[in-house]
């Protein structure tokens, strides 16, 4: 029989621990595995995350995670099920848009946590009227448990917590600091949506947290491949073309997904998600960034702006068109935006570091700035209008988005992977001397090759025109005096179903299909 040395941490006396091994016979380790295996069985995709979830749990050390991501991504559902039956305490900050007007916010989440106390066995102590009660009261309840075993403390939307002049922080960072950390068993596990307070408050902390994270995890929206591997395991039946379309409104986040209802085509979903007089998001857009921003007016109005222009505006254009004071605070918000996904900064080709361009990142928010809001009483307008001029402009745009989001599939595509290179964008404004050029994505490889990419989402092969090939050929010509002598151009178009063989097709290099943006 053959056998395997299994690490297991055991108490002593000092309340620490220390490596107890045993010699188990390998059938009962696949036992266990298989048990651990099957707890997974309902997350899909999050592979490299739940691994290092499981990782961390059986350290020999205590261990202090932060786990952040965009407001409905599936932190909490994660945690929940890498380390189903394994948590020793949970809670759950409550939403400050849940919370009453003219309740004190301290007083509402200290009860909320002294509830959970109690739900976990808490007794003898009375609410806490401090965070540095509060917590002292966690500390007691967690001796009383402790069974030498791994104690996982899970604190989801901890930024909710921190609420003004609550004394929140410095208690928080006593627990970990003064107690947490001297016990080798324990593991504390906080999320948030508000990624700019986890970060400057954890991650960067130049406080008393400065360096105590551990580990920290990002979450991100759901791939088209995990879209479809979620769709599988709800038995929905959803063709690539549609689950394009529904990445192109909903973004890959996985609560929107949930709700899709089976034998309901993608548009009729769409419509009992966003649009009626009862949709099952309805006002999503705007508990997105209440819930999450301290200024939400302020980031709605951005959003906005970033939603009628695909390819962005500079920090001065943003200032200027919303009316925003151009200092600090908008640099903070633009920032808190950016670390949260909802937009994407970057430095358009040529301009080499002088012009930062903010462009809308979030497709969800794309979608319901540009159609869900003129149309919320429409009941129908997906289903009457998925085929209609309406929507043509969006798609453009939307299927951009969804290719910007996949480049690293797209460079496996090009069987590129392995060749360094950075990507941009480029609008160039034309004069009387020359035409303008907006170019989708740039592709500038250290093997001297440039791909330009343009992406067209169509319903069949897609054909070139007379006209698009002479845009197309002046796009090339622009980008080429741009170019040194050893640089090439190849036209590479990222569609649905592929280019058209025609007349005036031989002008593209190389091809992405749809299918392509599906791999793993």
């Amino acid at each position: 029989m053959l056998y395997y040395i299994l690490p297991i941490l055991g108490k002593n006396t000092h309340n620490r621990q220390k490596m107890i091994y045993y010699i188990l016979p390998i059938s009962i380790l696949f036992v266990s595995l298989r048990q651990n295996i099957n707890a997974m069985g309902n997350v899909i995709g999050r592979k490299s995350e739940v691994e290092e979830i499981e990782r961390l749990y059986h350290s020999d050390r205590p261990e202090f995670v932060a786990v952040y991501g965009r407001r409905r991504v599936g932190k909490t559902f994660l945690i929940n099920q890498a380390l189903k039956d394994r948590i020793t305490f949970q809670h759950t900050g409550v939403s400050p848009v849940d919370q009453e007007k003219g309740k004190s916010r301290m007083k509402v989440q200290l009860e909320s946590f002294y509830y959970s106390l109690l739900s976990h066995g808490l007794e003898g102590f009375a609410m806490p009227k401090s965070w540095m009660e509060a917590f002292y009261q966690l500390e007691q309840l967690l001796i009383k448990l402790d069974d030498g075993s791994r104690q996982v403390v899970f604190i989801d939307e901890l930024p909710w917590m921190d609420t003004p002049r609550s004394g929140f922080l410095p208690a928080f960072e006593s627990f970990w600091n003064g107690w947490c950390s001297r016990r080798d068993n324990m593991m504390l596990v906080v999320c948030g949506s508000a990624t700019s307070w986890i970060l400057g408050n954890l991650s960067r902390s130049r406080g008393g947290l400065y360096g105590r994270l551990t580990d920290e995890i990002k979450l991100s929206p759901f791939t088209l491949k995990e879209c479809e591997e979620y769709f599988a395991h709800a038995q929905m039946e959803m063709s690539r073309y549609d689950i394009v379309q529904a990445h192109m409104v909903f973004g890959g986040i996985p609560y929107y997904l949930s709700y899709f209802e089976k034998g309901l085509s993608f548009d009729r979903n769409a419509d009992k998600l966003l649009f009626g007089k009862k949709p099952r998001l309805k006002d999503e857009f705007n508990r997105l960034f209440n819930a999450v921003f301290g200024n939400p007016e302020d980031c709605k109005k951005i959003v906005r702006l970033l939603a009628t222009r695909h390819y962005g505006f500079t920090r001065e254009e943003i200032a200027m068109a919303t009316g925003l004071p151009l200092g600090g605070g908008l640099t903070d918000t633009l920032a808190a935006l950016a670390e949260s996904d909802f937009i994407f900064r970057y430095v358009p080709y040529g301009e080499h570091g002088k012009k930062e361009y903010y462009k809308l990142a979030d497709n969800f928010c794309l979608f319901w700035v540009k159609y869900v809001e003129p149309h919320l009483s429409d009941t129908r307008f997906m289903t009457d209008n998925i085929t209609a001029d309406i929507m043509d402009s969006w798609r453009g745009v939307a299927f951009e988005e969804v290719c910007w989001q996949h480049i690293d599939q797209i460079k496996r595509a090009l069987e590129i992977g392995g060749v360094k290179s950075s990507i941009s964008a480029w609008n160039v404004k034309g004069n009387g001397q020359q035409e303008g050029a907006q170019i989708d994505l740039l592709i500038i490889r250290d093997d001297h090759v440039v791909n330009l990419c343009e992406m067209k989402f169509a319903g069949s092969a897609y054909t070139i025109e007379k006209d698009e090939e002479a845009r197309l050929r002046n796009r090339i010509e622009v980008l080429k005096k741009t170019l040194s002598k050893k640089q090439t151009v190849h036209l590479t178009l990222v569609t649905t179903y592929g280019v058209a063989y025609g007349k005036h097709s031989g002008i593209v290099q190389r091809e992405v299909t749809m299918d392509e943006l599906f791999l793993d």
